[in-house]
């Protein structure tokens, strides 16, 4: 900010050197204002206040130029030595607050301000850093009235964040402002078009972010490196689209270049490291162990992310990466880092559950399923708005372990999803498995009543009923299951219903069987066919176009036919003293084999000394064929060039070739 024209103040003039005229200070001062050099600034204001203590223009100067400078400790300093002075520094402590992430005393300090254009923005920034995404939207709704540069950038990025993306393109027509107005819209937009499974779309709309940004950013002289680095969250973003199209090979190859090249900002780094991470699954795990390792504190001997990737990643994408971090300990079995980070989990994300969903995944892991069922089960107890996921995870955590009924009785406390059929098929087979068939039944009693009450276009209510006819003929309750069905007949003439029903009725009363049995329509190509002799022939298969002479000579071959006698089962006999309950470890396979013919067989060293020469110390005994000792060195020699070649081809030819080698951001320039 360049400092008011000042008048020349009277200052006692220093002994050995006089001071500089204080106008000639302020216009240095603003000289390099102008030309951004704010150190230089810094040490002009603490001239001009040597001359001048209190200088309320002279402080502002200085906090702004500390401030552009990045010495926000230094900001705070001089702000706390101002308070003397009439002018309010509220606005430039709570800046300086978030700029040191203490958002909620930031906030604080806000709240006691009057309600003016820049406190409203900044208001909005800590607001979208705490994630409550619904004031933050609010409040850029308010200030839409003004006029403020790429305000629009900050609202969607906020609808976004809120989940509510669908709210978008409503609120582009209400401003009339096109999409790509600029890149950083044009990248906002894009990512509402993936929450909204648009992915095609927005592939189409990051590649025309893509080459505006060049453009705009080409136009304002930057070097080929800072453009790539403005352009990183985009890059990130189309391999992640690429991703969810199912395109892993293509994405992973996006993501190891960003990676490789090292040319993002951090939180683009930070998610092209995590989205990678996440492609490869459990694969290479020290690699990506490795890989993250590069996103925490270089001086931390734990795993604590970056100053810079903490202070400009979302809670939500913080979340994820250490998530991930806690489940690849878990694949490479280091048991006591996982334990170690997930113990401080909770304080760094105090509201959300998945730091107990991740304690529960390391008690299941080191075998204590029942004291994960338990911390699960009082978490649920105590939050019962935050209870639903963590039901979900100890009726998973349970049915794993073969505990039906703690899996059926957590699932049964998750009330808006009872109705829902893949819910009422789970809760049957955990409360059958667990022996309870009456609450089986009672299952799904209650979700057919929820059913027939129902007012949705999705009606599920024929396809239970069904299965409840079909879960209560299996045990025995034909009244009930012939009661469903009879319901489905009337209701719309299920033909599947209607064999169900004469199947169930012809247990108890034949003729109304028979009546329903009437109410089916005969299959084609069953005119000709006489039903008393296909009764007779004891399942004889019926040939198309066989006449009934044909099927009464099959008749009589049949009875001319001997049957083959039943041969009687033995029951197998044991040795004496074996229990075929608990039979041991099998017999070898191969004890019947010689041992030169098994496969652990192997063959003893002939003895080298056996062929020693016997005779004197330096004696010599040949053979009457054995060659002279011109012929032995000739051969020697040429046996021995022959193996040095043979072996050199050898090891050039094995020598073996070397190998080769997420979440989504939803970035707002603010």
């Amino acid at each position: 900010m360049a400092p008011k024209p000042k008048e020349k103040l009277k200052a006692a003039a220093s002994p050995s050197q006089p001071p500089p005229p204080i106008e000639d200070l302020f216009t240095s001062l603003d000289r390099h204002i102008q030309r951004s050099e704010f150190i230089q600034a810094v040490k002009v204001a603490n001239q001009v206040l040597s001359v001048a203590p209190g200088d309320e223009d002279a402080i502002r100067c200085k906090v702004v130029a500390l401030i552009k400078a990045d010495k926000i400790e230094e900001a705070l300093s001089a702000i706390q030595s101002s308070q003397k002075v009439s002018f309010d520094f509220s606005f430039y402590k709570a800046y300086c607050l978030y700029r040191q992430n203490k958002l909620d005393e930031a906030l604080e300090v806000l709240e006691k301000q009057d309600k003016t254009q820049p406190s409203m923005l900044l208001e909005s920034q800590i607001l979208y850093r705490l994630g409550k995404m619904d004031a933050c939207v609010d409040i850029c709704r308010n200030l839409q009235k003004v006029k403020i540069d790429s305000l629009e950038i900050n609202l969607v990025a906020g609808l976004i964040s809120a989940g509510r993306a669908s709210e978008v393109q409503g609120t582009l027509d209400a401003i009339k402002t096109k999409a790509t107005s600029s890149f950083e819209l044009a990248y906002n937009i894009a990512c509402s078009l993936i929450e909204g499974n648009k992915l095609k779309d927005a592939e189409k709309l990051l590649l025309t972010a893509r080459r505006i940004g060049q453009e705009t950013l080409t136009e304002e002289n930057l070097a080929d490196d800072d453009i790539e680095i403005e352009l990183a969250p985009i890059a990130v973003q189309l391999a992640y689209v690429h991703q969810l199209l199912g395109q892993t090979q293509e994405a992973a190859g996006a993501y190891t270049d960003i990676v490789n090249r090292n040319l993002a900002d951090e939180p683009s780094l930070a998610v092209a490291v995590n989205n990678l991470i996440a492609v490869k699954g459990p694969k290479e795990i020290s690699d990506s162990l490795r890989k993250l390792d590069r996103l925490k504190e270089k001086d931390s001997q734990k795993f604590v992310l970056a100053r810079a990737i903490d202070l400009k990643l979302s809670p939500k994408q913080k979340e994820t990466i250490y998530a991930n971090r806690v489940l690849l300990l878990l694949h490479a079995n280091k048991m006591d880092q996982a334990r170690e980070l997930v113990a401080v989990l909770p304080e760094m994300f105090p509201d959300n559950v998945m730091p107990l969903l991740l304690q529960a995944a390391v008690l299941v892991r080191e075998n204590k399923v029942g004291k994960a069922e338990e911390m699960l089960g009082q978490f649920a107890e105590r939050f019962p708005e935050k209870s639903k996921i963590i039901l979900l995870a100890r009726a998973q955590v349970a049915a794993a372990a073969g505990h039906p009924q703690i899996a059926a009785d957590s699932l049964a406390k998750v009330p808006d999803i009872q109705h829902m059929p893949a819910t009422v098929a789970t809760l049957v087979a955990l409360k059958e498995r667990a022996g309870d068939i009456n609450g089986a039944a009672a299952v799904l009693d209650s979700a057919i009543k929820w059913w027939k009450t129902a007012m949705t276009e999705d009606d599920q209510l024929s396809v239970i009923m069904r299965e409840a006819a079909s879960f209560k003929l299996r045990h025995g309750k034909e009244e009930e299951a012939a009661h469903l069905y009879e319901e489905l007949v009337k209701g719309n003439g299920n033909i599947e219903a209607l064999v169900g029903l004469i199947t169930t009725v012809a247990h108890a009363n034949v003729e109304k069987a028979e009546a329903y049995e009437k109410q089916l329509k005969p299959l084609p190509g069953l005119k000709g066919a006489d039903v008393d002799a296909l009764e007779k022939t004891s399942g004889a298969k019926p040939v198309d176009g066989a006449s009934r002479a044909g099927l009464a000579e099959a008749q009589e071959d049949g009875k001319t036919k001997e049957k083959p006698k039943k041969k009687r089962k033995r029951k197998p006999r044991y040795p004496k003293g074996f229990d075929p309950a608990n039979p041991g470890p099998p017999p070898d396979p191969e004890r019947w084999l010689p041992k030169r013919e098994r496969s652990s067989y192997r063959p003893k060293r002939k003895d080298k000394r056996a062929a020693q020469v016997r005779g004197s110390q330096g004696a010599v005994v040949r053979d009457k064929n054995e060659p002279s000792a011109s012929a032995t060195n000739s051969n020697t020699s040429n046996s021995k060039s022959n193996q040095a070649t043979s072996s050199k081809g050898v090891s050039q030819s094995a020598e073996p070739s070397r190998p080769q080698s997420k979440s989504s951001r939803k970035k707002s320039r603010k």
